[in-house]
């Protein structure tokens, strides 16, 4: 019976003892797990109560105005009325890039806005290095490659904005994306363009987008606003809103959401040399000849493709100087420009808010 009784007891104290022993493993276990939450919670909270100092928008005017197109003055009134720091003089990526790491402090930059008149036909006017070629896709992505671009130090982060108003270049995507790479840094920025025209000019409002419709012919042969109108009626079937014939002979917004006109040239030139040719210097009679001619020439052709524009849009003239053959070309592009104005309510402009994704494309 003692023995019976002995045995429960020392069971009931190995029991008791293992309950405790457990008991004090999970608060061991629970108070290290608690340490542990308090620990990343004030991680997170010294996190998130600092602050990150961003410094205020600048602005680089990269051109200046050679007709009477104000682009870059309108563009500098504009920026200048809201206060932003304005950056003038600086021509090429390169010496925009330089200018960021020279300014560069403690600070991380917000937004960074660029100004360049361009055209998805023209291209940009910015150039890739100083006195180097305008950028393109392809000449920009071969600077980087070829590393003669200066590399863009820590001074912008996830949060940054580059915002180029430059006309339809949120269309060109592989641009975009040579962009992207130009501006990379450990933490990589946003770059942000729109698709459609940037105008800084206006009776109704000092800055607002236009959506683009283009038509060519040849320079110093038009064929007439009629058959302008008919053929950018014909090649634009699902834009019903506008009156062509009526927005050609326009040359300004003369009312909120008047579409109106504006022009452009576009020369080419092809130069052959056929010193060490053993094929002959071809002749031409007529300009038919001479697009022939480039339509077989698989070179010439391809930079031709690469415009989007019909060879036939184009007054060709050529000449032989000594062994060279020179072939140049002429077309004039009028772009009816329709502003984006609210579908509803009163009668105004879309803000051009480059948060909005309908407006403005992100890479």
């Amino acid at each position: 019976m003692k023995t019976l009784i002995k045995s429960t007891a020392l069971t009931a104290i190995l029991t008791i003892t293992t309950s405790l022993f457990i008991s004090c493993n999970k608060q061991k276990t629970n108070t290290t797990k608690v340490a542990k939450n308090l620990s990343i919670k004030k991680n997170i909270d010294t996190n998130t109560t600092e602050n990150i100092t961003t410094k205020k928008p600048i602005v680089f005017i990269t051109g200046y105005d050679k007709t009477d197109e104000l682009f870059y003055t309108d563009a500098r009134d504009y920026f200048d009325e809201k206060k932003f720091k304005i950056i003038e003089d600086q021509y090429s990526l390169e010496e925009i890039i330089n200018w960021l790491n020279k300014n560069a402090n403690d600070s991380i930059y917000g937004d960074i806005h660029i100004v360049n008149k361009s055209n998805p036909y023209k291209g940009m006017n910015l150039e890739t290095v100083i006195n180097g070629e305008k950028i393109t896709s392809e000449s920009l992505r071969e600077n980087i490659i070829k590393g003669t671009l200066p590399i863009l130090t820590n001074c912008v982060n996830s949060n940054s904005n580059i915002i180029f108003h430059a006309n339809g270049l949120g269309e060109n995507i592989e641009l975009m994306n040579a962009f992207k790479d130009a501006f990379c840094t450990d933490e990589l920025p946003n770059v942000i363009a729109s698709p459609y025209y940037s105008i800084f000019s206006g009776e109704h409002t000092n800055h607002y987008l236009a959506k683009p419709f283009y038509v060519f012919y040849p320079t110093a042969n038009s064929p007439g606003k009629i058959d302008l109108s008919k053929e950018i009626a014909k090649k634009y079937p699902k834009e019903q809103d506008i009156d062509w014939y009526d927005a050609l002979h326009n040359e300004a917004e003369r009312y909120i959401g008047e579409a109106y006109t504006t022009q452009f040239t576009i020369p080419v030139k092809f130069e052959l040399d056929y010193h060490n040719s053993d094929n002959e210097i071809p002749t031409f009679k007529l300009q038919e000849e001479v697009m022939d001619f480039i339509e077989n020439e698989e070179v010439l052709y391809t930079k031709i493709k690469k415009l989007n524009i019909p060879l036939e849009k184009f007054r060709w003239s050529w000449k032989i100087k000594n062994s060279a053959l020179i072939i140049q070309g002429k077309t004039t592009g009028l772009v009816v420009l329709k502003p984006l104005i609210k579908p509803y309510g009163k009668l105004k402009h879309i803000k051009p808010d480059t948060k909005n994704k309908r407006l403005y494309a992100m890479k």
